[in-house]
């Protein structure tokens, strides 16, 4: 009986095989799909803070006319955005609209005493058009939260008082500054207003906002803070769905902003209601677009709509004190000078192939057909991961298929995203692990057949091998496209998980198939193992393996920390190449075929495909970043496999040369 269920699950391979190359075949098209819908916004906005703007006006000599220049140039340089934040009384004092006073400084101004039992604001206008526009403004916000406003005057000038506390009347936000709307809307500028969820949600002032704001032509919103707008109330209130409704209404889209700590609450939902009308934003900083110098803003600018999908670039700005120049600066003239020359970011982004005008939301390729399609790439997957199971425990094969099918099955009916990433991580670990234990099977059999095989057959086995193991490899590819094809990755509103387990558990695999499957039965070799004497040479090593180790997964994620070498490294290779290959395969990759050169010839060489296997599982997980357009992702790989086969090619000469420089002459060095 045990000799029939082995020969069934030796046989059964084939069969599993088969399935893989369908599940393959299966997926190009949804590959398609999703290549269409990458392709299907080109337009890049470029976005400028302009409270920012304001705040750095305050410190010139001339405010109004400061801002008149400054919005003329960034108009020039190829601005055509203006983020609008919602107003405060902090930003009508800066910009001069008017003035605020406690009721400690009316008394003083007014020479009377401080009332005992009033904690008032009172706000004093610049002049009657400010008092006229923004009278309306003020009342609105304060009454619709209960508190009460009633007029004031002060040496002729219009006022009001705001019957709560100067300190908490500061933190309600308001429309944003209405004036200023005007002038940037005259000067050309598209106006991306900010949205924060501070106060309660009101669905007729919601109407009215958006409405004023489709009038004048806005077509998406930014949110501030960690919520989106209505998330909040949107228990009591179901408020994200009534403000997707306004925004499905009204034409307005929303952005999503890259790299926050945290998503903002309540953007995955939003953005479902209203039916994935999101660009990805990407913010440079004050601090950044200060420091940084013109072209590492523009390749900063260049690689993020190219490498990461972003169809926004909002740029931050902010005045600081220069004691070298004993004077206030700022980072405009830098930001003008990284969009145009020096460091010309808007040719480059045109050269990629992008426009300069409003972001567009993706236009989501989904044919009927794919649903079906993703059936048999479902079927391929678990088979692939069959096959990686048999490397280990053969008599498990079948079962490990079947099993999978069923628990594939119920966790799509429970958890289909969980489904979905569970099985894209298995078949991403799989497929490196597959083709590195067939390699080094053929290893095996070539040191045992002819251990003395001339250079040059020891070079063409490994380039074969080489060009197999990368294609099995790659094979997990179209199966983590086709699983993940869903616009949540895209826009990392859903982001894939186990990233750090891909990276480490075909190592751990591959060393295990080295160490226990290479000399005999399992059980002889784990024998053998425990009866080996441990040598402080081994605890050296084992401390070495685990600091290498712990660096190599601190590098995994979209958070692994970058070396100052690498940081000096990436620009040469992104200029060389224009695609920037991955610096692990390009060290990893010509391990690997250095490892097979020297493994046909010497047995215990075959350990370095414990590490050679990080540039086979680095491909995959290339395509993992789902954020990364496809064509990008292949580049990378392609360059990467390229890169890595000529410098295999180099260290194995430089190897030959070392060798027979040791055989000449250790023999003299023995004699010594």
């Amino acid at each position: 009986m045990h000799q029939k269920w082995q020969h069934w699950s030796t046989a059964s391979r084939k069969w599993l095989w088969i399935l893989v190359v369908v599940g393959i075949l299966a997926a190009l098209p949804v590959a398609y799909d999703r290549y269409q819908t990458e392709s299907s916004s080109n337009n890049v906005e470029l976005v400028f803070n302009y409270r920012g703007l304001a705040e750095v006006a305050a410190y010139q000599a001339h405010p109004e006319q400061f801002i008149q220049e400054q919005l003329d140039k960034l108009k020039a340089a190829g601005i055509t955005s203006m983020a609008m934040f919602e107003s405060t009384l902090d930003d009508f004092k800066k910009t001069r609209r008017l003035m605020v006073y406690s009721a400690q400084d009316i008394a003083q101004m007014t020479q009377s005493v401080v009332p005992t039992d009033e904690n008032f604001t009172y706000i004093l206008f610049t002049n009657e058009e400010n008092a006229g526009r923004l009278t309306p403004l003020i009342e609105d916000t304060f009454t619709s939260l209960g508190i009460n406003v009633k007029p004031w005057e002060f040496h002729n000038q219009k006022g009001l008082i705001v019957e709560t506390s100067p300190e908490d009347a500061a933190l309600k936000p308001m429309q944003p500054d209405p004036i200023a709307f005007e002038l940037l809307h005259s000067k050309g500028f598209n106006i991306v207003p900010r949205m924060s969820d501070s106060l309660p949600y009101d669905q007729d002032a919601m109407e009215k906002l958006l409405a004023y704001y489709e009038a004048n032509g806005v077509k998406r919103i930014l949110f501030e803070g960690d919520s989106v707008k209505g998330f909040t109330d949107n228990q009591d209130k179901h408020s994200l769905q009534s403000f997707a409704n306004l925004l499905n209404q009204h034409g307005i889209g929303i952005a999503a902003i890259e790299n926050t700590k945290k998503p903002q609450a309540g953007i995955a939902k939003l953005s479902y209601y209203i039916h994935y009308n999101v660009v990805r934003l990407y913010s440079l900083s004050d601090k950044d677009a200060q420091a940084l110098d013109e072209d590492t803003i523009a390749d900063r600018f260049a690689l993020a709509t190219k490498d990461r999908n972003i169809r926004m670039l909002y740029i931050n700005t902010a005045p600081s004190k220069s004691t070298t120049k004993a004077m206030m600066t700022d980072s405009i003239d830098n930001i003008i000078k990284s969009l145009n020359k020096p460091g010309q970011a808007i040719k480059q982004m045109e050269n990629n192939g992008f426009k300069m005008g409003r972001a567009e939301a993706f236009h989501i390729t989904d044919s009927s057909a794919q649903r079906y399609f993703k059936l048999v790439v479902v079927l391929g997957a678990v088979a692939f991961i069959a096959l990686m199971i048999s490397c280990f425990l053969p008599l498990l094969t079948l079962p490990a298929f079947v099993l999978g099918m069923i628990g594939s099955a119920g966790l799509y009916v429970l958890k289909p995203t969980l489904f979905e990433q569970a099985l894209a991580l298995l078949v991403a670990i799989s497929a490196p692990t597959v083709a590195v234990v067939l390699a080094i099977r053929k290893v095996n059999a070539l040191n045992e057949a002819d251990a003395e095989l001339a250079p040059g057959r020891r070079l063409t086995h490994s380039i074969v091998l080489f060009i197999k193991t990368s294609i099995i490899s790659m094979a997990a590819i179209p199966f983590v496209i086709a699983l993940l094809n869903n616009i949540t990755y895209s826009l990392v509103l859903n982001q894939f998980r186990g990233v750090s387990l891909l990276h480490a558990a075909p190592i751990l695999l591959i060393a295990i198939f080295v160490v226990l499957y290479r000399g005999g039965r399992p059980v002889h070799q784990i024998g053998k193992l425990f009866r080996t004497p441990i040598t402080l040479l081994w605890v050296v090593a084992a401390v070495l393996v685990g600091a290498i180790g712990f660096y190599y997964l601190s590098r995994t994620g979209n958070g692994g920390k970058v070396s100052g070498i690498e940081m000096a490294i990436r620009p040469f290779l992104e200029n060389t190449f224009h695609v920037r290959p991955r610096n692990k395969e390009i060290i990893a990759h010509p391990l690997f075929l250095l490892g097979l050169f020297l493994s046909i010839r010497y047995r215990n060489a075959i350990f370095i495909m414990i590490f050679a296997v990080i540039g086979q599982l680095s491909m995959v997980d290339t395509f993992a970043h789902i954020h990364s357009p496809m064509k990008i992702s292949f580049a990378r790989d392609l360059l990467g496999l390229g890169i890595g086969f000529i410098i295999g090619l180099i260290a194995i000469g430089v190897w030959q040369i070392a060798e027979g420089c040791w055989k000449k002459w250790s023999p003299r060095l023995k004699r010594q």
